[in-house]
């Protein structure tokens, strides 16, 4: 059993990292952290660099506070919402964890399309948290 968290460094993804580790430190499960990337242009080296750079720290940060944890970067092309799902299946998830970000009044009549699919789709709880003042920087 584990809690799946869908990661990308920004302060909804720093609110999920968070939220998720509090989750497996309370419940004594693994963290699996999922970054999924598009791949292509958009994933040159310098940027694989500073995301191995920053998940290597979430790592350590994760070890100090007592969680169990495994990193995963996946730059397969997919969608975020099927990387996740497809982890979650894999790893026994008890609990997908993911981060949105605020929305105009007319982006609140639909989810982002993300975690629109993993709401749906999911077999397992989903939590959404969002971003505060201290996953600002």
């Amino acid at each position: 059993m584990s809690i799946v968290v869908g990661y990308i460094p920004t302060p909804e993804g720093r609110a999920a990292l968070r939220a998720s580790a509090e989750e497996a430190k309370l419940r004594g499960t693994r963290l699996v952290v999922v970054n999924s990337q598009p791949g292509g242009r958009q994933y040159d080296e310098h940027e694989a660099r500073r995301f191995e750079d920053e998940l290597a720290t979430i790592t350590r940060t994760l070890d100090q506070i007592g969680v169990e944890s495994e990193v995963r970067t996946l730059v397969r092309g997919k969608d975020p919402s099927e990387d996740l799902l497809s982890i979650a299946a894999e790893c026994d998830a008890r609990l997908i964890v993911i981060g949105l970000r605020r929305r105009s009044p007319v982006g609140k009549l639909i989810l982002g399309s993300n975690a629109q699919e993993l709401l749906l789709k999911s077999t397992c709880p989903v939590l959404a948290v969002k971003a505060d003042a201290t996953d600002r920087g």
